[in-house]
Parts: structure tokens; C-alpha cells; sequence
């Protein structure tokens, strides 16, 4: 199976299927789903021409998918002549499905992966993104774990750690702006905070609230970022941040430290502080600390070089840089960051704009590239 040729030919069926009168969303799902077909039936039967192989069953998949909104529609019309129905209680099953989809048979990573993709509605390519690793890979997981499942009952749920993974992924895309998901995230966690005593839950909600209370400051009218430190804070939800932080202090002082709970501790200093120049930044990085034992994340401790670069001045964040992989996702703009303030704008200015090659999404692409020009505009005068 060769990775690089089926990462290579996915904007060339995508465009195709775009010119036929796919939608881009649509497109890239039915690729997504024809990457899957290809890593099963591949290895075995390789086809002639893998690009005239791809574009067939991605526009099968295509057409299958419009057959199927079309019939979802025409069947909500005739409910909607239906007469109104009696009085019920409302059923919502989302959660069950998430938990049914973290089945017993699967590794939680593959359990993770299937249900993101099945039940959270995120694409092949986001899931390989949140896991740091190539999308054909990710392809092939999800493949897999449907293989497994596939002559299962599901009748047996997961456990909860790996539904939380779910929700925090789900969320975090969310989060992003490039899927509006982070409000459905929310909502299934106070569901299951509503339903269990575990802190971890109650920390993943905690983390949820307090980030998504800052959300209104993220962004300006032109869709630009603001970073946190410029961020307008009389736009943060203070009513959310209470809540985020009462939830969090409950789960605390049951004193069973998890990374979720770790996760929000970070979150509720950056919220306590009325400014960007009050940050307790020497408490964040003893949370980063106890972030980095529970889970050795290399994310955490990318983060946690930004925190000691505040803390404890830009040369100790640029030493505790060192360490990691230069291939993580943000390293460069972090790297960018530590060197600007550490006096050095030739270097940051080059690493803003390979960081903002790497940016996955628009808006952090232009930021960091508008970050560059900057600098370089600061250096020609």
C-alpha cells in the first residue's frame, strides 16, 4: 500500500468530483470513505489506475450519500404533514451511541477513532490530525476497527475513559471553528456528569466551560485570531467561568487527579486573571508538570515551554523547547514566539511563516503569517 500515492491523488479526485457537482464537504467525505474502501481492497487486488479506481467508488459513495439526504428529506416532508403527535418524553440516544461505539472488542484508540468518525462527524482527516499521524493511517485504523466490529452485537458499552476521549476530540474540533461541534460536546458531558460521580467527567466538563466562555474574544468581525493576551476579557462569559470553576473545585477535592482535571486547572488561572500581565504563570507550570507525569503528552509539554518562557523568561521556554520532536504540530510557532521575545526577530520571523505552512486551519495560517510580514517589515525599517 503506498501512502504517499493515495495522500497525492486526494486533491485531484476531490477537484474532479467538485467539477461533476459535488459540494466540497460532500467530496471529501466521499473520498474519505473511497481512502477506506482502498486500503481494505488494495493490498490484495491493486487496481490498474489508482487515480480512475479512486474517483469511481468516491462518486459512487457520492451518489449513495445524495440518494440517501434525498430520502431523509422527502421523508421529513411527509412527517411534517403528519398531524402533531401527543404528549412524550423526549428520547435522546446520542450518548448511548457514543458509549455502544467504544465497544469492549476494540483498543481505545480504535475505539476513539470509529466513534468520532460514525457517531461525532468528523472526517478521517481531522481524527488523523488530532492523533498526529498521517491520515491513510488513520484510514486503515477505522477500517479496521469496522472489520472487528462487524459481526459483533452491540449490546456491550464501552467504559466511560473512552467516551471522554471522544467528547474531548469532538470538542476540541469544535473549538477550533472548523466544525461547530463544541456546544454538541458540551451538552453530552453534562449529560454524563449528570449521570456519573467520575471527576475525570466532571474535569472534561470543567475544561469545556472555561474554554468555551472565552470563545466570544477569539476571533475579531474578520474572522482574524486573537491571541490570548490581546483578548478583549469583558467579552469572556463570566457566568460559564463560575461554573467552569465550581465544577473543577468538586472534582479536586476528591482528590483523584486526572489530565482532564489538570487540563482545566490550566484553564480557570488564565480565566482568574483579569489581565494578561496577572497570569500566575508559575502555578501553570507546576500544572503542566503534574500534566506532563499523568500523560507524557508531547502536546503538554510544548505547551509547557510557552509557560515557562513567561514564567521564567524566553532562554528557559527555548531550553525546555529543545527537547521535543521539531516535527510536532505548533513547535515552529512556538519556537517563533520564544525567539521574538527572546530579541531575536530573524529567527522568529522565518519560523512564523514556516509555522504558518503547517497552520491546520486558515485563520491560524493567516495570523502567523501576518506575524511574519510584521517582523520582516520591522527589520526593513
Amino acid at each position: 500500500m503506498d501512502e504517499a500515492l493515495l495522500r497525492a491523488l486526494i486533491p485531484t479526485v476531490i477537484g474532479i468530483l467538485r467539477r461533476r457537482g459535488a459540494g466540497f464537504a460532500a467530496a471529501e467525505d466521499a473520498v474519505q470513505d473511497a481512502l477506506v474502501e482502498a486500503v481494505r481492497v488494495w493490498p490484495d487486488d491493486p487496481p490498474r489506475d489508482p487515480r480512475a479506481w479512486l474517483v469511481a467508488v468516491a462518486w459512487r459513495r457520492f451518489l449513495d450519500a445524495a440518494r440517501a439526504d434525498t430520502s431523509r428529506r422527502r421523508r421529513e416532508v411527509l412527517v411534517d404533514d403528519e398531524p402533531a403527535p401527543g404528549p412524550g418524553e423526549a428520547v435522546d440516544d446520542t450518548l448511548q451511541l457514543y458509549f455502544l461505539c467504544a465497544h469492549p472488542s476494540l483498543s481505545p484508540a480504535s475505539a476513539v477513532a470509529l466513534t468520532l468518525r460514525a457517531v461525532g462527524g468528523l472526517t478521517t482527516r481531522q481524527i488523523a490530525r488530532a492523533y498526529l499521524v498521517p491520515e491513510a493511517t488513520m484510514a486503515q485504523r477505522i477500517s479496521r476497527a469496522k472489520r472487528t466490529v462487524s459481526g459483533v452485537r452491540f449490546n456491550q458499552p464501552g467504559d466511560v475513559a473512552t467516551v471522554l476521549r471522544v467528547l474531548y476530540l469532538v470538542f476540541n474540533e469544535g473549538y477550533s471553528g472548523d466544525v461547530d461541534l463544541a456546544g454538541e460536546a458540551i451538552r453530552l458531558t453534562r449529560q454524563l456528569a449528570a449521570r456519573t460521580e467520575h471527576e475525570e467527567v466532571a474535569g472534561l466538563l470543567a475544561l469545556m466551560l472555561l474554554h468555551h466562555a472565552r470563545r466570544p474574544a477569539r476571533t475579531r468581525p474578520d474572522g482574524s485570531l486573537v491571541p490570548l493576551a490581546e483578548q478583549d476579557r469583558s467579552l469572556w462569559d463570566t457566568r460559564m467561568i463560575a461554573e467552569g470553576v465550581d465544577v473543577l473545585q468538586t472534582a479536586l477535592a476528591r482528590d483523584r487527579l486526572g489530565e482532564f482535571q489538570a487540563q482545566a486547572a490550566v484553564a480557570a488561572l488564565h480565566a482568574d486573571a483579569r489581565t494578561a500581565e496577572e497570569t500566575d504563570w508559575v502555578q501553570i507550570v507546576e500544572w503542566y508538570d503534574e500534566l506532563v507525569r499523568l500523560t507524557g503528552s508531547p502536546v503538554a509539554r510544548l505547551n509547557r515551554a510557552v509557560a515557562v518562557g513567561e514564567a521564567d523568561g524566553p532562554r528557559a521556554g527555548l531550553a525546555a523547547l529543545a527537547g521535543l520532536d521539531p516535527t510536532l504540530p505548533r513547535h515552529a510557532a512556538v519556537a517563533a514566539y520564544l525567539h521574538e521575545r527572546d530579541g531575536d526577530p530573524v529567527t522568529a520571523a522565518r519560523l512564523y511563516a514556516e509555522a504558518a505552512l503547517l497552520a491546520p486551519n486558515l485563520p491560524e495560517r493567516d495570523h502567523l503569517t501576518r506575524q511574519a510580514a510584521r517582523l520582516n517589515e520591522e527589520l526593513r525599517g
